[in-house]
């Protein structure tokens, strides 16, 4: 009896002291990534334009260490001869402090990242800054359920029940929140695929036109040359043809029909329509301007001036001094532009009468 109790000692011990091995080789490991982390990883971060990686390494840089230790931790007890019960709510109790710890670093880290890449879109997309806190707690909602499941798994709970309830909520408040659910995706397509950014001016298929001044998460606003401003819902915007006309450069073509009369010299209608786009502030040079000789008309020769105005927003005003620059250029030219005659006979009905 003695020798067996002397034997069982024994090999107690010798898994005590596997079990510190095990624990204390994962403790190196843990020690040689937080150098690692510290002195490596750190120094390249520093190379770069933006402070985000420095944050993202803040925060993980130890959740790593600890993920070692409790790893460790775990691997030690399972070396040792425990009772199954012992081991079961030991290796519950860590996996679960476990979970809870990168829940928390997982919400930090991504509500940095949302920031950060909200902040950026904003200058571009016009996306509000408002949306940020928005997408940070829907974000943060889904880790903390994720979270939960994890640890009720680890723990052996049926979550069977618990996700058909989920779904059952899940549909009923998608049905109540159907618009502004489309709305909301449809401010993230438009933040995604990028169709339009603040200050561009885009045309709907209905016939509006204007400058986007704001994008947010449930409307895109647009400004039109009357000082109207205009509200349309993300979801019908995300489902529309819109014409950008400030992509993919801000140069707008502008198309001026002019007719002349048969007998005019063309090439003379060319020169004095070329030099009128050259006089014009508004029209670049680059590319140049172009005239072209469209058409035999019934009653004229019908041209069009070809030119790229500076910005969508002045289109109206160019074309403007391009019309009033035509008429004054021609009328010293001598250049005559038709227009319909009629010849008006008026009749003396006692003549008439007389006639008759």
């Amino acid at each position: 009896m003695k020798e067996y109790i002397t034997d069982l000692a024994g090999i107690f011990e010798s898994q005590i002291l596997v079990a510190t091995v095990i624990f204390l080789i994962y403790f190196f490991l843990a020690k040689i990534a937080d150098i690692f982390t510290n002195k490596v990883i750190r120094r390249l971060t520093k190379f770069t334009k933006t402070g985000l990686d420095d944050r993202i390494i803040d925060l993980l840089h130890r959740p790593v260490f600890f993920t070692l230790i409790i790893f460790g931790a775990v691997h030690a007890l399972a070396t040792l001869d425990l009772q199954e019960k012992f081991t079961y709510y030991s290796k519950g109790t860590l996996f679960s402090l476990l979970a809870v710890l990168w829940c928390i670093r997982i919400i930090k880290v991504s509500s940095s990242i949302i920031e950060n890449s909200i902040q950026k879109g904003s200058d571009t997309t016009g996306l509000s800054q408002e949306v940020s806190p928005l997408v940070e707690n829907l974000w943060t909602v889904l880790v903390i359920i994720g979270s939960i499941m994890l640890v009720l798994s680890i723990w052996k709970v049926n979550v069977t029940p618990l996700l058909a309830s989920a779904g059952i909520v899940g549909v009923a408040v998608a049905l109540a929140a159907k618009d502004t659910l489309a709305n909301f995706f449809g401010g993230i397509s438009i933040f995604i695929d990028k169709p339009y950014k603040i200050g561009d001016y885009i045309v709907l298929d209905r016939g509006e036109r204007g400058e986007v001044v704001k994008i947010g998460i449930r409307s895109t606003r647009i400004k039109t040359r009357d000082d109207i401003m205009i509200s349309i819902p993300n979801s019908i915007i995300a489902n529309t043809q819109i014409i950008n006309e400030s992509a993919p450069v801000p140069n707008f073509r502008i198309r001026v029909p002019i007719s002349v009369a048969y007998g005019s010299d063309i090439e003379m209608v060319e020169a004095t329509l070329m030099e009128i786009a050259a006089e014009n502030e508004n029209v670049q040079n680059t590319p140049e301007p172009r005239v072209r000789f469209r058409a035999f008309g019934e009653s004229s020769l019908n041209f069009e001036l070809l030119c790229w105005a500076k910005e969508p927003a002045i289109r109206g005003k160019t074309i403007h001094d391009l019309n009033k620059g035509v008429y004054n250029k021609f009328n010293e030219a001598g250049i005559s532009i038709p227009f319909p005659h009629r010849t008006v006979y008026l009749r003396d009905d006692n003549q008439w009468q007389r006639k008759q």
